[in-house]
């Protein structure tokens, strides 16, 4: 067959100098007419002309733009645009070219697509060919893997949140910036930082990338083993000889040997900036001695950072789950500097987005408000419901009526959470009580709080309700057997600190 090849159209992306002279021009206009307040990104997108998803586009320096666009972009600051502000993409957009790439496994065609602005009313007519009777296209089926784990960098199923990766992305640029990516388990917070770590990178960053899960457990027993470890592990990170013994002093102690090795020799040895990304920190905080001492560590160099130059080389980005309940001071947690991002779920528009990308049609129906009504947004439940639905081993209506028992799709995740509050009888008893209330009520507020951070309520004006009716239907039969069902059953003084809305 004779190979046929679609349009070509290349697009531009932003390098790390022009990236740095639109930041720039951007914060000059915020100190000038803002008095230093950040423009939201609507106000960007107004003032640039442009959409907000083209602004997450641009800040990502990865994904093609037309040179059109980047005109408006820097003209709206004052700025022309130079030769040295962009380089030529040669890289498709992912959702488009996995489109072109499953049309042309249908079709036997060879595929040719680059990203750009102008393309997007093509991809829409590509997307459309990829849909029938509303199941998933065969070869799409056929290669998906299971949601399992962080979204890598090239897949198509990652979904921006704006304004949270712009945030971050502008975040990442500022001198001794902390950014800590807070949320339940299974939300995206790994995902979000491999951009972030990503963005670091073509700026041309130093990356120190450390699991916190790949720790010894004799080593987070110990601060000063941790300490030794963080260097080492950095060292080899930075390509550097590890040097701990000429910096450790046991008169001085581990975080004054720890700081010191960071700053005259890590810091020292290298001429970019270091974005040291520290993943699930939460494991540090079953370990309260460690967690108060470490996180006291990293809030002082963020101190230090506001007059030493050395010390605004480092850039933080501390990612853990809210599910771990913190035993520690407020003032000595990173909690409370820098830039705090909590990840929110999916909007409807997102899902809609999310399921057409595999290959589904929810947009002319209500399946995305079906699934929306038992999971909510949340993007782990709702990958999974399409993972299911694209292999078509089971239909909508199936998923829904076995979403809240042990067959269903989701069990694995439902039995963790029942786990969870088995370990805590406050929390299950309160949780209880919320499920016999036909309205929102008002708890205790660090058992609210815990309940919260655990993803299962949300707070309203008038208390907190249930986050999503398959909780409701799961915990309701399983909250009222056995020794659970004994914690309802008794005359508990806790009841005293609940208070219906009504």
């Amino acid at each position: 067959m004779e190979h046929q090849k679609s349009k070509r159209i290349r697009g531009v992306i932003l390098t790390a100098a022009g990236l740095k002279r639109l930041q720039a021009a951007i914060e000059s206009a915020e100190i000038q007419e803002k008095n230093g307040e950040r423009f939201t990104q609507e106000e960007l997108s107004e003032r640039m002309k442009v959409s907000t998803k083209t602004i997450s586009r641009l800040w990502s320096l990865t994904t093609g733009l037309d040179q059109r666009t980047l005109k408006f972009c820097f003209g709206a600051f004052n700025l022309n645009l130079r030769k040295e502000d962009y380089t030529c993409s040669d890289k498709s957009n992912d959702l488009n070219k996995s489109f072109e790439y499953i049309h042309a496994l249908e079709n036997q065609e060879t595929v040719d697509i680059y990203s750009s602005e102008d393309y997007i009313v093509e991809s829409e007519r590509q997307t459309q060919k990829l849909i029938k009777n509303s199941t998933c296209y065969q070869p799409l089926a056929a290669v998906l893997k299971y949601p399992s784990g962080p979204v890598p960098l090239d897949s198509i199923y990652y979904i921006p949140r704006p304004p949270i990766e712009e945030l971050a992305y502008r975040e990442i640029t500022q001198p001794g910036c902390v950014i800590h990516i807070k949320a339940p388990k299974e939300m995206g917070k790994t995902s979000l930082m491999f951009r972030v770590l990503a963005r670091s990178k073509a700026l041309g960053y130093r990356i120190v990338s450390l699991d916190i899960n790949q720790v010894d457990v004799a080593i987070l027993s110990n601060l000063d083993k941790f300490l030794r470890w963080l260097c080492k592990s950095a060292s080899v990170q930075l390509n550097l000889e590890p040097n701990l013994d000429e910096y450790w002093d046991r008169e001085t102690g581990s975080k004054v040997s720890c700081s010191l090795y960071f700053k005259n020799y890590l810091l020292e040895s290298v001429e970019t900036p270091v974005v040291l990304a520290l993943n699930e920190v939460n494991r540090i905080f079953k370990c309260p001695e460690l967690a108060q001492e470490f996180l006291s560590l990293l809030r002082s160099w963020h101190e230090e950072a506001q007059q030493e130059e050395t010390w605004q080389k480092l850039r933080l980005v501390v990612t853990y789950s809210t599910e771990s309940y913190i035993p520690l001071n407020l003032y000595q947690s990173p909690c409370n500097i820098g830039l705090p991002l909590q990840l929110p779920e999916f909007t409807h528009s997102q899902v809609e987005e999310l399921a057409e990308r595999h290959g589904l049609n929810w947009r002319q129906n209500n399946e995305a408000e079906q699934l929306m009504a038992m999971v909510g947004g949340h993007p782990a439940l709702i990958r999974i419901a399409l993972y299911y639905l694209c292999r078509q081993e089971v239909t909508l209506s199936e998923l829904l009526q076995q979403a809240a028992t042990e067959v269903g799709i989701y069990r694995t995740h439902l039995r963790r959470l029942l786990a969870n509050l088995q370990e805590n009888p406050i929390l299950t008893e309160a949780l209880e009580v919320l499920l016999s209330s036909e309205s929102s009520i008002f708890l205790e507020p660090v058992v609210a709080h815990q309940l919260e951070s655990m993803g299962l309520v949300k707070f309203h004006m008038d208390g907190i309700t249930i986050s999503r009716e398959l909780y409701r239907i799961y915990f309701s039969k399983h909250l009222y057997n056995g020794r659970l069902r004994a914690i309802h059953s008794c005359n508990s003084t806790y009841k005293t600190f609940i208070s219906s809305s009504s």
